[in-house]
């Protein structure tokens, strides 16, 4: 039984199919067998074409181990230098409640659009197939990009203990990285399983650590307490003097901390290989920011307690643990072994973010290719149900990292990466407008939002703090280089060049196929709700137990 209702997306009447589940065809991977839009919004090609892997556990450490990473291990020392330890605390609490809204908007839409792709996806359906192609495409490319540079970041941090030819350890991060990225889904969420719990207990380790140092449980050294917040002070003054300069410090703190809580917007890019995924990966946003940004804050708030915001070490920028501000304190605390815990931590992370790129990259172009935004090849999959086609592109721009052997070829290299630096704000510009969309709709069409699969009333007010703040955000990414003497290309081009290629990509498509955006009167909510209604995994998770609440690591 099917009812056929017009696809808005298509400007060439596509219809949109609701299919019952005794209407499917048999399983296949054969992308010839099936159109890339067969009418569904949960397409046949992601029910029959990949595997459910991913269990609710593995879809909050994938969004854990992306988010904790060299950013908060290595990172924190910069933010401190910059906004003393009160700025460098405000601005990473205000990013934590900006990645709160985000991850509540991603929960409710994919909770009712559980798609390969995520929130690109989201925006085929939602406001304009032309913006999906566009930001589609961004997030590829800087996925695909992000890949060599974190092998790149992780030879930097094995040099810190063995001077080997760089070449010999890319390729067995490369071929490493290949092999997990072919296998079974649940193979990559057990591997990132294992380094988000390493990254947690780290985290607790440092922070437990720093409270001794703080307190003076060291024998030989004095209790610290709040003294640097005392002397030199809890703010910094940046470029400019007074209390302007403060505010321009804790300004960019904030810009820091986006950059070091990107990832956490990747937990929804596979749900079409999640268990249950309209049950699980709400739940999972729902818990994810705030086990993140407590980590986060209580990082901060110890690191500017053991470090005054005026030592030159923190501006270190080998890429290595000596650039910790956790390292930095316990040697001068006299603890020898903490140097090489936290290299190899961020060993694991800096290889976890190249497998995150992986997932996330592979899985944007799958989406593309199911819509037809991207070549038909990209939805072969193998028998363990990864699209192996999108794995080789993926494994072709691996081999960049090869550049990282020749200085001038690593300056070129990073001029790559650049390009897409401010890509993680412009993801969440997108979740955000998604939601304020699909909310808009659901008001247009006179149907209740309390029939989503999961939703919260708040959402409706904190999705538009979000998409101005991180508007703003975007905009004055890279404020520092129009201040008097502070030039600099590399930062100009980091900061904004994603905005215009964004925008080109966008309109490039919508005047060659003649998109428009949707009306918010032909967004699909009935064949998404009757979708999600008719849905055989769409079953209530079970009340948890108390010692699952407390579970601060999975549960």
């Amino acid at each position: 039984m099917a009812g056929i209702i017009e696809d808005p997306t298509s400007n060439k009447g596509t219809p949109y199919v609701v299919h019952d589940v005794e209407d499917q065809p048999p399983p296949h991977s054969d992308a010839g067998e099936i159109t890339p839009d067969d009418g569904l919004i949960v397409t046949q090609h992601e029910r029959l074409g990949l595997m459910r892997g991913l269990s609710q556990r593995h879809v909050q450490m994938i969004a854990i181990a992306g988010a904790i990473g060299t950013g908060l291990f290595l990172g924190l020392g910069s933010s401190i230098a910059t906004g003393g330890p009160l700025g460098a605390l405000l601005g990473y609490a205000f990013v934590g409640l900006v990645v709160c809204a985000i991850q509540f908007a991603l929960g409710e839409v994919s909770a009712l659009l559980p798609v390969t792709g995520s929130f690109v996806r989201h925006a085929e359906v939602l406001v304009d197939p032309a913006l999906a192609f566009a930001i589609g495409w961004n997030v590829v490319y800087g996925c695909f990009i992000s890949v060599p540079s974190e092998i790149s970041a992780s030879v930097v941090l094995i040099q810190y203990w063995t001077d080997i030819n760089a070449a010999v350890w890319v390729t067995i991060l490369i071929v490493v990285s290949v092999a997990v990225a072919v296998s079974f889904i649940g193979v990559y969420g057990e591997i990132e399983f294992i380094f988000a719990i390493l990254k947690i207990l780290l985290v607790i380790f440092v922070v437990i650590l720093g409270l001794v140092i703080d307190l003076g449980g060291i024998p030989g050294k004095p209790r610290l307490g709040f003294h640097y917040w005392k002397e030199p002070g809890p703010f910094v003054e940046y470029i400019a003097s007074g209390s302007w300069g403060r505010f321009l410090g804790f300004w960019a703190v904030m810009t820091n901390a986006v950059y070091s809580f990107a990832g956490v917007e990747s937990l929804a890019m596979a749900a079409a290989e999640t268990k249950n995924p309209r049950q699980n990966i709400p739940k999972a946003c729902k818990r994810v920011f705030a086990r993140v940004t407590i980590f986060y804050l209580a990082a901060v708030l110890i690191v500017g307690m053991l470090v005054p915001s005026t030592d030159p070490r923190l501006e270190d920028d080998s890429g290595t643990a000596a650039q910790s501000p956790f390292v930095i304190a316990a040697g001068d605390a006299g603890i020898k072994a903490i140097p090489s815990i936290v290299n190899a931590v961020c060993l694991t992370s800096a290889w976890s973010s190249s497998n995150q790129s992986i997932l996330a990259g592979t899985r944007t172009l799958y989406g593309l290719a199911v819509k037809g935004h991207a070549p038909k090849i990209f939805l072969k999959t193998n028998k363990w149900g990864v699209p192996y086609m999108c794995v080789a592109m993926q494994v072709a721009f691996s081999f960049l990292a090869y550049m990282c052997v020749s200085n001038s070829a690593t300056t070129v290299f990073y001029w790559f990466v650049d390009l897409t630096a401010a890509g993680t704000l412009v993801s969440w510009i997108t979740i955000a407008l998604n939601h304020i969309r699909l909310l808009q709709a659901f008001k247009e069409q006179g149907i209740s939002p309390h029939t989503l699969p999961w939703h919260n009333s708040i959402t409706r007010y904190t999705s538009w703090f979000a998409l101005i703040a991180c508007v703003i955000l975007l905009l004055t990414g890279g404020f520092t280089v129009f201040t008097s003497g502070s030039w600099d290309p590399a930062t100009f081009v980091s900061s904004y060049l994603d905005i215009p290629l964004v925008l080109l990509a966008y309109g490039g498509y919508k005047s060659i196929r003649r998109t428009k955006i949707i009306p918010l009167q032909m967004v699909p909510l009935r064949q998404a709700l009757d979708e999600a209604e008719n849905d055989p995994e769409n079953v209530p998770i079970k009340k948890e137990t108390i010692w699952a609440k407390m579970n601060i690591l999975w549960g």
